[in-house]
């Protein structure tokens, strides 16, 4: 073989053959050394956090097209650093809680009102109404971002509003994210105000329909907390699968029905799965309630 032929092979083949000839998926066309092994990581990472009860080795390194014996590795260093973590009986890969806490620390107030306003404004247009996005505060709910409809009558609360929880179709929302024990120490903490003639008061009824919420996914406000506003809201989840606030729409209750408002459910859920995904939710956000 002359030396300009040599130049043109590697392993034997052509030079252009070779990069055909690597397996299709993460080695196809990463550059070599440490980057490479950067993608790769991050490429099982990513594997292992879309499978939510684990995946094999095996499996991991067919879907992420690596050797075993690469993937093996890659995952045990993975491992020792607490970013994966490997299941005693199973074996079977999972996300480890080091990569929760550096998400959850990089999802501050400003990321959420950056990745939240745009798809507010998306639903205002599609419905006309007034759109926020809120999260819990204490025992209250704050609204961090909110944006104007097109409609006659728009609701003049601003972001940064503070709400009562049991009383606001917001609040319910972030109440139903509770465990059972949480929601009744909420209401030995809290004073169930009236704020209207609607204002739930009781803790009975407001059990039932926390109940409801959570058997739904949806939360209505009939003029509880306004006399003169409806608003109904669905759960925003993040990549832990827990919901970290919650998305609504409020009008006026002579332009918006409670027949109209669960008519404009649809739209509402798709923006919170829009923004549960930004968050880095996978999954089904409803099936997830």
């Amino acid at each position: 073989m002359s030396a300009q032929t040599k130049q043109r092979t590697i392993g034997g083949r052509p030079r252009g053959q070779a990069r055909i000839a690597v397996v299709r998926g993460i080695g196809a066309a990463q550059p070599r050394g440490g980057v490479q092994s950067l993608a790769r990581a991050f490429a099982i990472m990513e594997e292992i956090a879309r499978n939510r009860d684990g995946i094999g080795l095996a499996e991991l390194s067919k879907r992420v097209g690596l050797h075993n014996s690469t993937a093996f590795h890659l995952a045990k260093t993975l491992v020792s650093l607490g970013y994966v973590r490997q299941m005693k009986e199973s074996k079977r890969y999972r996300i480890g809680r080091p990569l929760f806490a550096l998400a959850a620390s990089a999802l501050d107030e400003v990321e959420m009102v950056n990745l939240a306003t745009p798809i507010l404004e998306d639903l205002s247009r599609e419905t006309g109404e007034t759109a926020h996005f809120s999260v819990r505060l204490g025992d209250a709910v704050v609204v961090l971002a909110r944006t104007g409809g097109k409609g006659v009558f728009q609701l003049v609360d601003r972001a940064g509003a503070v709400r009562p929880a049991h009383c606001t179709a917001l609040g319910k929302i972030m109440l139903a994210a509770l465990t059972p024990e949480q929601l009744e120490q909420f209401m030995t903490r809290v004073e169930l105000k009236s704020y209207t003639s609607k204002s739930i008061t009781s803790p009975d009824l407001l059990r039932r329909e926390i109940a409801e919420v959570r058997r739904t996914g949806i939360a209505i406000d009939d003029g509880e907390f306004d006399a003169e506003l409806r608003c109904v809201a669905v759960p925003v989840r993040d990549f832990s699968r827990q919901v970290i606030g919650s998305i609504g729409i409020s009008g006026p209750v002579w332009r918006l029905s409670i027949d109209s408002l669960q008519k404009r459910t649809r739209v509402v859920r798709a923006a919170a799965d829009r923004l549960s995904r930004e968050f880095g939710f996978v999954g089904d956000v409803k099936a997830a309630v």
